[in-house]
């Protein structure tokens, strides 16, 4: 399924980058061949979440409806989002962003948040991505999340509000913890500095992966009691595995 078309490096590249890339192609991050950041036959190879999907949390459900975790509970976000499984090449490319820097992998990643909301459109006041914490910012160089809101918020004409939500404390990386540990790492870590950007205000949290759903949640918390009016989260993949 192709929808990631228009992605692709564009003339905003410097001069250099452009000189490099005759030379010496990029290797897709699917499969290794040179020529693309990502081909076009591990775009054709993607695999999209059915419609056999929890409205609500993006998790498989038969005949998409809400799934029984959801019913039983009341969500703080109104729906998580995304649009792609987390495997194969999406896996390979958020991975390859994050702990690579291949930063020229984001305008195809937060391609694919564009389709996810173009499949189910919504209006949102303000768009939010998911801190780090300044040291990990710091040593990565920049917050993955921050790279894909960025351009969404211009495309919907949507306020960008990269520092309203802060990491209050270190947390373990969710990646090193079991499911059932992930809720209780990330509790109370996350607080808003500028409570009046999202007051009354419907809120879009991006992220590039949902696993647990855990990081999300504790980042809405914040944001629903410094008023907003609803928070949505939406993100590039999301683990069917992991609960």
């Amino acid at each position: 399924m192709r929808d990631l078309t228009g992605w692709a490096t564009t003339s905003r590249d410097p001069w250099w980058q452009s000189a490099l890339d005759a030379l010496l192609p990029p290797r897709c991050v699917g499969c290794g061949r040179r020529g693309a950041e990502v081909c076009t036959n591990c775009i054709d190879g993607l695999r999209a979440l059915g419609p056999d999907t929890c409205p609500r949390c993006a998790m498989p459900s038969m005949g998409g409806r809400i799934c029984r975790r959801c019913a039983r509970s009341e969500p703080l976000l109104r729906a998580i989002l995304a649009r792609y499984v987390f495997e194969g090449t999406i896996r390979a490319a958020i991975l390859a962003l994050k702990y690579r820097a291949r930063t020229r992998l984001a305008p195809f990643l937060a391609s694919a948040l564009e389709a996810t909301l173009a499949a189910r459109p919504l209006m949102t006041d303000v768009v939010v991505p998911v801190p780090l914490t300044p040291e990990r910012q710091r040593s990565r160089g920049f917050n993955q999340a921050e790279l894909l809101a960025r351009p969404l918020a211009a495309a919907h004409g949507s306020a960008f509000e990269p520092d309203v939500l802060q990491r209050t404390r270190e947390t373990r990386q969710q990646t090193e913890l079991p499911a059932r540990e992930r809720m209780r790492n990330v509790l109370g870590a996350f607080s808003v500095s500028r409570p009046e950007a999202v007051a009354g205000k419907r809120v879009l949290l991006v992220d590039d992966v949902c696993t647990t759903g855990a990081t999300l949640a504790a980042c809405a918390a914040p944001l629903l009691e410094a008023g907003a009016d609803g928070v949505w989260g939406v993100v590039v993949a999301r683990d069917i595995g992991r609960r």
